[in-house]
């Protein structure tokens, strides 16, 4: 089974502890569904931008939690 996860950091790209503890996901849809629904609390938590990983390899980001950003 293919697992996908989140890694959170700050603007910098440190590596933070999300405000929400996500789960491992079986699919991408699943993971970015959960990042829509969470993304407020994650940026309010300290986590600035996220990165998307399937089985330990970068599929992208950093993608901004900010609502503004381009």
């Amino acid at each position: 089974m293919t697992a996908w996860t989140w890694r959170f950091e700050t603007a910098d790209g440190t590596e933070v502890q999300p405000a929400v503890q996500p789960e491992e996901f079986t699919t991408q849809g699943d993971a970015e569904s959960w990042i829509g629904e969470n993304w407020k609390d994650l940026l309010e938590g300290g986590a600035d931008q996220v990165r998307l990983f399937e089985e330990g390899a970068e599929i992208y980001g950093p993608m901004s939690l900010h609502a503004d950003a381009a």
